[in-house]
């Protein structure tokens, strides 16, 4: 079983209540767009907020990456929404 750490920043973790959690990931999950698709399956906030479509950008080990970017024991994950300036 693959372990990561789950980081959410700004209106994410508002909506999601937290703004990190341990998560212990089922052996189907080896990507990012796997990792995604086992947060929106959590339902409500989870499904909307993390949506296709919707924008957001995703870190690992604090290196921007795609969500084609495969996932390892230990990782640590970070998802945001994109920064706008003023």
């Amino acid at each position: 079983m693959m372990r990561v750490t789950l980081l959410y920043f700004a209106r994410l973790r508002e909506q999601f209540g937290t703004g990190s959690e341990s998560a212990a990931l089922p052996s189907e999950v080896k990507t990012l767009n796997d990792l995604l698709a086992w947060l929106r399956a959590r339902g409500g906030n989870w499904a909307s907020e993390l949506a296709e479509g919707r924008a957001f950008r995703l870190a690992v080990n604090q290196d921007m990456v795609g969500p084609e970017a495969v996932l390892n024991d230990g990782d640590e994950v970070a998802i945001f929404p994109p920064v706008t300036g003023g």
